[in-house]
């Protein structure tokens, strides 16, 4: 992507460590949509990783836009088919399918955008970064993942005011699973969840500002 290497290898950092997290959530969850949840939410780490590699360190193209547009398109079509949902929120549904649909935009806005070799990136003195997107489709994307981050971050990371119902039964079950095992518990907790899923959603948005 354009910008700064630093803040490309700090992207590829925190992507391949978010995705990397959520292929141990995949590996502790049983069959089914969890389980299902947590690949789609790898795939999409690791993809914002190997997108986030500065193009001065590794240039994809021709080959690597295609394949990651046709890896994303297929990940979005998933997240909106009737029989993948299993009874799960069709918002969570939505939200994969809106950054699976991202990602194929950033691909395709990477296979056209400047030339190759890093001549086009923004930091080269006297040379004129090409756009690789469409600023007004840009702009909407930026502007719903920065609502998500927001809304994420105050609705599901900020703890809520304990309510008179709650007592030690619901705090054990909220607490990742005693039965569990062992090495996996801490996998599972639903607090490492949504904080991946903002750090994805922070990290979307900084590669959008890249295009």
């Amino acid at each position: 992507m354009h910008g700064p290497p630093l803040a490309g290898w700090l992207l590829v950092a925190l992507c391949a460590a978010t995705g990397s997290y959520c292929l141990l959530r995949m590996r502790g969850e049983p069959p089914g949509r969890l389980r299902r949840a947590a690949g789609a939410e790898a795939l999409m780490g690791w993809g914002m990783a190997v997108m986030a590699v500065p193009a001065a360190a590794l240039d994809p193209r021709p080959w690597g836009p295609p394949v990651l547009a046709a890896v994303f398109g297929v990940a979005a079509v998933r997240a909106l088919l009737p029989g993948r949902r299993d009874g799960g929120p069709l918002g969570h549904h939505l939200h994969h399918a809106v950054g699976a649909s991202a990602m194929v935009y950033m691909a395709l806005a990477m296979a056209v955008g400047g030339p190759a070799g890093g001549h086009g990136h923004a930091g080269h003195t006297g040379q004129e970064r090409v756009p690789g997107g469409v600023p007004p489709l840009t702009g909407a994307l930026l502007v719903y993942f920065a609502a998500y981050v927001v809304w994420s971050a105050t609705r599901r990371l900020v703890p809520a005011a304990p309510t008179g119902g709650a007592g030690p039964g619901s705090a054990a079950g909220s607490g990742g699973g005693a039965g569990d095992p062992g090495g996996l518990a801490w996998s599972r907790r639903p607090e490492l969840a949504e904080a991946c899923r903002l750090s994805m959603g922070i990290g979307m948005f900084a590669m959008l500002l890249t295009l």
